[in-house]
């Protein structure tokens, strides 16, 4: 059954969810499951057997060949005179819909469900239940039902699209993935002073809904901007994208738009959960007045049971094509997602060998807003074939694309002010506005120092990264120092621990040697 203020939308009485057909052509009490077969429970003796998977019916020919062209054309079309055996493995939504279908052509009242409309309607099409062979069939009374019923409910349109996950391709080809899509995009674009927060739990018996109605906002509390997040995060990421993009076509804020990516992440990516919550409920803390990050979050999650704790092992596969599907949609704009969250994302790309061209994307994002990047979120382990601990040339790469960015903000407006007065670094608030060139210069500082006790960090690696900086970046070179302090003294102890070889006296050329003097040079 739907929810009560949706039994009759429009001036269309859809009789409380119950389906029948006013013709049975069989006499019937119902239908009665034996083992892993269904009797029609009626004296006439049964003279066709379906077979879909390892579930059989036991039917009659007339109530199927009345409604459904493909019965009638797979028994007159077939060349055995008397077919009284046919396999059905490929019918959409498998033995739970064929049963519903059955029962409608034996007119035994069914009830639509958001759980099971999506399947039946699919079915419906593939066993070609027509106007033409009676009015009011069953592909015109599904199509109702999602049109009047399951659309106008935000709950009942998250539930036939999470449904339609098992039944590609054919809800994508009936279109009930894109409307489904866009109602709930139009809804979670719509005045949340219109939002009725009962929708959560309401009809249905759920222990965290008990736990938590005492705290559930009032019909005249704010409803926060982000209401909508818990819910759409349960879709599968094909589906969510879908969501996503019709949600951008109608206009929403860029920074929602990448709060809800984040929040999804956090679900289905276990590596990016944990330092994004913050982040993502300080912005919506900041747009919904104060509301965001203590406030109430109603969602299906207390209704749909096994999806609170989505896939927490989900294989690489899988959570490579999440990676790619959320690039591809997180919006242009800087800032619509934290650097944290794409340094994270970049991270995974890396490890889990996402493709070049995305990776490379990633990378110019996260340079657009490199100044807001922390040491730990650079500290990213090497997962090429060289030697070193941390992936320095990403970092270098990162910085490139920064400098770039950089130079061409400031050709188009020189007085740019990037971030505020309390703007963070290292979790230490800065003071008045300093540029983001010399915030990138303590950050590169502070990694060259962490990164200098790599003993397999190459000198080149440590030269170009220290030089790739303006000089007018450092207002003060004792990061610089502190990172070359460090660097000289893990080689000193490297040549101390390592077997003098007998030339290094006669070879000025040694590696370890000209390590020392660089050293010296740039430190004057």
């Amino acid at each position: 059954m739907w929810d009560s203020e949706s039994e009759s939308v429009g001036g269309r009485d859809y009789g409380n969810g119950v389906l029948s057909t006013s013709k049975p052509g069989v006499k019937t009490d119902g239908f009665e499951q034996r083992g892993h077969s269904w009797y029609v429970a009626t004296d006439i003796p049964s003279d066709l057997l379906i077979r879909i998977g390892d579930i059989s019916f036991h039917l009659h020919k007339y109530p199927l060949l009345s409604r459904s062209g493909k019965m009638n054309r797979v028994i007159y079309e077939s060349r055995e005179i008397e077919l009284n055996k046919i396999g059905l493995d490929d019918l959409p939504g498998g033995p739970d819909a064929f049963e519903l279908a059955a029962k409608f052509c034996y007119g035994i009242a069914v009830d639509l469900t958001a759980t099971n409309i999506s399947g039946l309607r699919c079915a419906a099409e593939y066993l070609e239940m027509t106007e033409d062979l009676e009015e009011g069939n069953l592909i015109f009374k599904t199509e109702a039902f999602l049109s009047y019923v399951v659309l106008s409910s935000w709950r009942d349109s998250i539930l036939v699209l999470k449904s339609c996950e098992k039944l590609s391709p054919w809800a994508e080809n009936l279109q009930i993935v894109r409307r489904c899509s866009e109602s709930i995009a139009w809804k979670a674009c719509a005045n949340p002073k219109g939002i009725r927060w009962q929708y959560t739990g309401r009809s249905v018996s759920s222990p965290k809904w008990n736990e938590m109605k005492e705290t559930s906002p009032s019909r005249n509390s704010p409803v926060p901007p982000d209401w909508w997040f818990e819910d759409v995060s349960i879709l599968r990421i094909d589906h969510f994208v879908r969501v996503i993009t019709a949600i951008k076509v109608k206009g929403m804020r860029y920074e929602l738009i990448g709060a809800a990516i984040m929040h999804y992440a956090s679900k289905w990516l276990p590596s990016v959960s944990a330092a994004d919550e913050g982040s993502t409920n300080s912005g919506n803390s900041n747009s919904s007045g104060g509301t965001g990050s203590g406030s109430w979050k109603g969602g299906l999650h207390m209704i749909v049971s096994g999806i609170s704790s989505l896939e927490d092992h989900l294989p690489a596969k899988d959570q490579r094509m999440i990676i790619e599907s959320l690039v591809s949609i997180i919006p242009p704009q800087k800032d619509s997602v934290s650097c944290s969250f794409l340094l994270r994302l970049l991270k995974m790309a890396n490890m889990l060998k996402v493709a070049p061209a995305l990776v490379t994307e990633l990378e110019k994002r996260v340079g657009m807003q490199f100044e807001q990047a922390t040491l730990a979120d650079l500290l990213i382990p090497s997962y090429s074939k060289n030697e070193t601990m941390y992936d320095v040339d990403l970092v270098q790469r990162l910085l490139e694309h920064f400098l770039v960015q950089e130079q061409s903000e400031v050709g188009s407006s020189p007085s740019r002010q990037l971030f505020s007065d309390m703007k963070l670094y290292d979790g230490a608030p800065r003071g008045a506005n300093p540029n983001a060139k010399m915030r990138v210069a303590r950050l590169v500082d502070s990694y060259l120092t962490e990164v200098s006790r790599d003993r397999n960090l190459p000198l080149t690696k440590f030269q170009v990264l220290a030089e790739s900086l303006p000089d007018s970046a450092r207002t003060c070179d004792d990061g610089l120092y502190r990172a070359i302090d460090s660097y000289i003294k893990v080689i000193m102890l490297s040549i101390y621990l390592s077997p003098f070889p007998s030339h290094f006296a006669l070879n000025p050329s040694s590696d370890s040697e000209t390590r020392a003097i660089w050293m010296i040079n740039i430190s004057q």
